[in-house]
């Protein structure tokens, strides 16, 4: 049964400039995010529209939890995956969220990412 759903559509360059601040990347991505974007604008992006969908699957946005509690990487054939962490994990536990299903898009300017959040157990 689908619990929630969250989409998010972001511009490249805004992140691509957010992302030359190390205080933004501390505060956003985790060491394993970092490493794997190296750097790429249009990864950083990516993961950054695929945390605010999420946080909208989890029906709250930002509160109670921050963006490095759901952490988004890519399995050996890239596909897109998020872990859940601190308040991330307990709000998805509350709604009884057991799968984290996401898919992310990109134009030459604008990534787009789209999260649905399943209760296997019905």
């Amino acid at each position: 049964m689908i619990k929630g759903i969250g989409t998010d559509l972001i511009e490249i360059g805004r992140v691509e400039k957010a992302c030359k601040k190390e205080a933004f990347l501390a505060r956003y991505f985790t060491y394993e995010e970092i490493a794997f974007m190296k750097g790429n604008a249009r990864k950083s992006a990516g993961n950054f529209a695929v945390k605010e969908a999420v946080s909208k699957v989890l029906g709250t946005g930002f509160s109670g939890f921050g963006p490095k509690d759901i952490e988004v990487l890519r399995d050996e054939r890239g596909k897109p995956y998020v872990n859940l962490y601190g308040g991330a994990k307990k709000r998805a536990d509350e709604l009884h969220i057991k799968n984290m299903y996401v898919t992310i898009s990109n134009t030459k300017e604008l990534v787009s990412a789209f999260a649905v959040g399943e209760d296997e157990s019905i």
